[in-house]
């Protein structure tokens, strides 16, 4: 069975999915993503990820101020989709156009629903130390992210993975889930299962001033932010009151002596002192200079004994 879908995306994730479903054959009469935004120096316009595919493959693409009113509710229900699939769109679907469908919309949620309902699950499950994550595909309702479930995958998280990487690979897994599930909805085989809400937990939207260390912290806690803040808006401290954000790094035990954010050693890497345990950090990048391993950095000048974070003499 085909059906005719539109695809609801915006960034990179959502790419391996609208891919998945122009490889099956399905008609993709529509694709919905956010507008342009400007990037860069130039703050140049710049087309989403998505939209470049679908225009690659000459699919009408619509990018709705409101979701509401205005002309697109008309559009939406004009392409008379059979179902509507979204993949990291950015933005809630008001109830209406979730009716619109014959047989509804289905999200692809980058975790094990219930857990991480909401915006940045991949960087939550790196930050909180999460052995293990996954994709969900659901039954989308008025409410973020509560839908009945479709079909779900689980994977580790490696040791040193970043958020970013991560991403990359849960994009590809969700396409496979999601191809998996249309098999079963055009079989009549895939009943939704509703969730525990009980068992709920939140993952709000990242935003820059959280990836500022706390050098009180335990080294392992803020090596999970280094991965899980990379590659945005990275974990990030001060050196001589300019910005310096870590790229890469990992705890190691220590005893206590040097107090949080002070540089103890820079031998082959730069070790710095937190509330438990040492940052071993291997790469870094001062405010307007180009990132760097730990040696090359070190020996621009860093010394021991200087305290990351703390005001410039």
């Amino acid at each position: 069975m085909r059906f005719r879908i539109v695809f609801f995306g915006t960034p990179a994730f959502a790419i391996p999915s609208l891919q998945a479903l122009l490889d099956r054959h399905d008609a993709v009469v529509g694709v919905v993503c956010q507008p342009d935004r400007p990037a860069g120096r130039g703050q140049k316009l710049n087309a989403p990820p998505v939209k470049q595919l679908a225009q690659q493959h000459g699919i009408e693409v619509a990018q709705p101020l409101k979701l509401k009113s205005g002309d697109f509710p008309d559009q939406f229900a004009a392409w008379s989709a059979d179902l509507a699939v979204v993949a990291a769109y950015g933005r809630i679907l008001p109830v209406a156009l979730l009716e619109t469908p014959r047989l509804g919309c289905i999200n692809v949620h980058a975790s094990l629903l219930p857990k991480y309902r909401g915006a940045a699950p991949i960087q939550w499950s790196v930050v909180n130390g999460d052995a293990a994550t996954g994709v969900t595909i659901m039954r989308m309702n008025e409410r973020m992210d509560e839908g009945d479930i479709l079909l779900q995958r689980e994977t580790p998280i490696g040791a040193e993975e970043t958020a970013g990487a991560l991403a990359t690979r849960l994009a590809e897994m969700g396409a496979g889930a999601l191809t998996d599930a249309l098999d079963g909805l055009a079989a009549g085989a895939l009943v939704g299962t509703p969730q525990n809400h009980a068992a709920a937990t939140l993952a709000p939207m990242i935003t820059k001033a959280q990836g500022a260390i706390d050098w009180s912290r335990s080294a392992v806690e803020i090596a999970r932010a280094v991965r899980g803040f990379n590659p945005w808006p990275s974990a990030y401290t001060t050196l001589g009151g300019k910005r310096l954000k870590i790229h890469r790094a990992h705890a190691r035990d220590a005893a206590a002596g040097a107090a949080p954010g002070s540089v103890v050693d820079t031998l082959g890497a730069i070790h710095i002192a937190t509330g438990r345990g040492e940052l071993v950090v291997e790469e870094l990048q001062l405010e307007g200079r180009n990132a760097l391993d730990a040696a090359s950095f070190a020996h621009g000048g860093l010394v021991v004994g200087v305290r990351l974070g703390s005001e410039p003499a």
